[in-house]
């Protein structure tokens, strides 16, 4: 042992220096994520070498590695896509994200440890990053239906293709809890998209409808006074995004005369967040004669 120590010391000798000059981690904006959601892994790079390093040239320049907490090796489906050259000057920091949900098998539950390594060209050096950990997590149904999607051009000639909604929740840690939805194929079996739709409180059940294009209309409750409407299209695009207060009344889905869903009660507060985006009011300010 003393001696594979003594081995591994002579080795990374040559390069304390480089670590010193360069640093890169591996920072995750969030630490847990549900089975199938979108894994987005931020690499930072900090150069304090003196001089101006070049990245992103080679399609290996950047890689990356996932083990579970009881040294389970995650196997992958191919190598995340990384190129794009780029330059980070002297005291400069820069980070690259770099999306990993279809090139690891990540659908077992558990604790796991992501490492990136990074290869420096210009010096035929490389340097991995500290191990990052994160969670993947089972989310509790509470609801799910499915739907045709609707054929291009209203073509009837055919059976729709098939797909299905269901909206989970997650608590995190025991303090954050969150709306999810999850898309998948009418069996369940492949997985379309899952992604956040917010945060919820635990004390009110979200609002749901499908309407005729087969678009989903969410409704929920933020906070003491205030709620989330979105609208989620067949292919799990967010079209809709909007907020609203309780007013003199509580704001719920409703169907009108024209069987369209909309939102009723309460009063909308324009934020930076809404989908479309919103302007506020412009205020008439009367300009002085000269």
């Amino acid at each position: 042992m003393r001696i594979l120590w003594l081995l591994l010391t002579c080795l990374c000798a040559p390069l304390s220096p480089l670590f010193a000059q360069v640093k890169v981690e591996v920072v995750m904006d969030q630490e847990h994520f549900l089975v199938g959601e979108k894994l987005v892994v931020p690499v930072r790079i900090t150069n304090r070498s003196g001089q101006t390093l070049q990245f992103g040239t080679e399609p290996d320049w950047l890689t990356f590695s996932i083990e579970s907490r009881d040294g389970f090796i995650v196997a992958k489906n191919g190598e995340a896509p990384v190129t794009g050259d780029f330059k980070i000057e002297s005291g400069q920091v820069a980070t690259r994200r770099v999306e990993l949900t279809p090139y690891f098998v990540l659908n077992r539950i558990g604790r796991y440890q992501i490492t990136a390594t990074v290869r420096l060209k210009q010096w035929d050096a490389q340097l991995a990053t500290q191990p990052a950990s994160f969670d993947i997590i089972n989310g509790a149904k509470l609801w799910s239906q499915d739907f045709g999607v609707p054929s291009p051009g209203g073509d009837t000639s055919r059976p729709p293709e098939a797909r299905r909604y269901t909206l989970e929740h997650a608590n995190f840690l025991r303090s954050q809890l969150r709306l999810y939805l999850r898309l998948t194929d009418g069996d369940g079996g492949r997985v379309l998209k899952v992604f956040p739709l917010g945060p919820m409180v635990s004390f009110g059940n979200p609002d749901h409808q499908i309407d005729r294009q087969s678009q989903l209309h969410v409704f929920f409750q933020t906070g003491a006074r205030s709620f989330n409407y979105l609208v989620v299209s067949p292919d799990g695009d967010i079209v809709t995004r909007q907020t609203y207060d309780y007013a003199g009344s509580r704001p719920r889905l409703q169907l009108n005369e024209e069987n369209k869903v909309v939102v009723t009660g309460g009063a909308r507060r324009i934020t930076a967040s809404d989908i479309p985006e919103s302007n506020p009011i412009a205020t008439n300010v009367a300009t002085p004669n000269p």
